[in-house]
């Protein structure tokens, strides 16, 4: 059923938003593409920390593999604590190297060596981003006199 035309109705007439609803409408897609921004921003930082992270953790692992390859007895496995600066992807870390001479349990003599390496990026971003990498291992002497043998 059609309902009768009013006065002031042509019939051509069109109705369509007002500015309020159009005002309303803008700021509404404004906030929801704020909220997108600020996502994208969240994750390229969060890329850019695993990046970092990434790279510090294939220092630690390099500076770790230089260790394994020297004798027990190198100067490079003395006890104590060597900090130094390496620069890997255009990015500068710090690498703090600790041995410690551990005494083994079993025949109380000095035959274990403990490796610390921990690296730190200097970058200039978020403190989370500066978190340091470790990596530990033990280092032995080749075992001579007795053995303990087990049945």
């Amino acid at each position: 059923m059609k309902l009768p035309r009013t006065e002031n109705e042509t019939p051509n007439s069109q109705s369509g938003f007002s500015l309020i609803e159009t005002t309303i409408a803008l700021l509404v897609m404004m906030v929801g593409a704020l909220a997108c921004t600020s996502l994208f921003v969240f994750s390229l930082q969060n890329n850019v920390g695993g990046s970092e992270r990434a790279l510090a953790m294939a220092v630690a692992q390099q500076q770790l593999e230089q260790i394994r390859s020297v004798n027990y007895d190198d100067g490079t496995l003395t006890a104590g604590t060597i900090t130094s600066t390496v620069r890997n992807g255009e990015r500068n870390y710090t690498v703090q190297r600790t041995v410690v001479d551990e005494t083994n349990p079993v025949g109380g003599a000095k035959q274990l060596k403990r490796i610390t390496i921990t690296v730190t990026p200097q970058t200039a971003g978020a403190a989370w981003m500066r978190t340091p990498v470790v990596l530990v291992s033990q280092r032995s002497t080749i075992a001579t006199g007795n053995y303990l043998v087990v049945n």
